[in-house]
């Protein structure tokens, strides 16, 4: 079974810093893209990063670019995201997705996890 487990989200102040992990299992992880994709309350689905099959190819959107690093560690199958001078803008459920170009509710995706941002 494809699976994919967020961790890492929790409460943190203004300009805080967080790192989020995605621990891929059931699929070869070394031969996908992936992304992180995050949720606010009542809004859609809004691609934050992501990586192809090799590192150097990254996409960051322009609400986390400078604040953001995503990697990966093929030899865990894990996925990564630090996130920097958290804002109240990046509170969201935050989730990874299989897939360089898939980052749509129907993409595989594990069950989230919640950064907010908050004094």
């Amino acid at each position: 079974e494809e699976r994919l487990v967020e961790t890492g989200g929790g409460l943190v102040r203004p300009g805080g810093s967080l790192t989020l992990s995605c621990t891929a299992s059931g699929f070869k992880f070394r031969d996908y893209g992936m992304n992180w994709v995050r949720q606010a309350p009542g809004k859609g689905f809004e691609r934050v990063a992501a990586i192809g099959i090799s590192p150097s190819a990254t996409y960051y959107a322009p609400s986390v670019k400078g604040r953001a690093t995503i990697s990966r560690d093929d030899a865990t199958n894990t996925l990564y995201l630090e996130l920097n001078n958290l804002q109240s803008s990046d509170t969201a459920m935050y989730y990874c997705t299989q897939g360089y170009d898939c980052y749509v509710p129907s993409c595989l995706k594990g069950q989230g996890t919640q950064v907010t941002v908050s004094s």
